[in-house]
């Protein structure tokens, strides 16, 4: 089924983004711009039609659509995320989501982002962070149960989302880095171990055959054409300094 990408422009404020594992170092906002459409690129390459919404000045995280929204396909839940300072992203981003899918929203006292959502079949692993609390997961759980989905929450430590600690390859394959998620929830999966030197290297954006990787861990894309993949490293190193993954920066479904 063709699959359609929303992604939203890099703000100007972008060296104002919230961080909560990585240094904070200077952002040279233009060239992030510039890889950032080059990761739109990469995407319409690969046969996914992009929806690209205007940058929000006031809004520094707002690159990173994954978080405010979770889009399955009867429905898009809206998240409430854990950043307070985040949470118009939310209410921003529902009218492009909302030509897609019939809405729900998750509500206070829950948070979630989707960055710690992983979705394998019709079961939906939530990363317990900082983030997303068990408010959000069971509101989650109790949306998408009429749906048939199942719901179970992941232990994470030591890095903002499930996505920064393990990704689905397909084929029933993890990516993960296992000193940052307790993948016992995940009994059913082959394991690719990230290489030790590329601890941030298991959030990879896998669509069809083809796994579209940071270019700094070279390592770790030689580990997934070994394993039957195609790997395609894209520079995203300015963004990577706003403690961004390639999945953060796109919401991709069927359409």
């Amino acid at each position: 089924m063709p699959l359609t990408a929303i992604t939203r422009a890099v703000s100007p404020s972008l060296n104002a983004c919230q961080l909560a594992f990585a240094r904070r170092q200077p952002i040279d906002v233009a060239h992030a711009i510039a890889q950032h459409k080059r990761y739109e690129a990469c995407l319409a390459s690969l046969g996914v039609q992009v929806v690209s919404l205007p940058a929000l000045p006031d809004a520094p995280d707002a690159v990173f659509v994954e978080d405010p929204a979770i889009v399955l396909d009867e429905i898009a839940v809206m998240t409430r995320m854990g950043a307070e300072s985040r949470r118009a992203e939310s209410t921003t981003l529902a009218e492009a989501v909302g030509r897609f899918r019939p809405l729900r929203w998750i509500v206070e006292p829950g948070t979630l982002e989707g960055g710690d959502v992983v979705r394998i079949g019709a079961t939906l692993y939530v990363g317990q962070s900082v983030r997303s609390n068990a408010a959000g997961i069971a509101q989650l759980t109790r949306e998408l149960e009429p749906f048939g989905y199942t719901v179970r929450g992941v232990r994470i430590e030591g890095c903002l989302h499930l996505k920064s600690a393990c990704t689905c390859l397909g084929r029933e394959t993890l990516l993960a880095n296992r000193s940052w998620v307790d993948l016992a929830a995940f009994e059913s999966c082959r394991v690719i171990d990230v290489p030790r030197g590329e601890p941030g290297a298991a959030d990879v954006l896998a669509i069809g055959e083809t796994v579209v990787i940071p270019a700094s861990f070279p390592e770790t894309a030689r580990l997934i054409a070994a394993a039957g993949w195609r790997a395609l490293p894209l520079d995203v190193s300015e963004l990577q300094k706003a403690e961004a993954g390639v999945t953060c920066m796109s919401l991709i479904f069927t359409v």
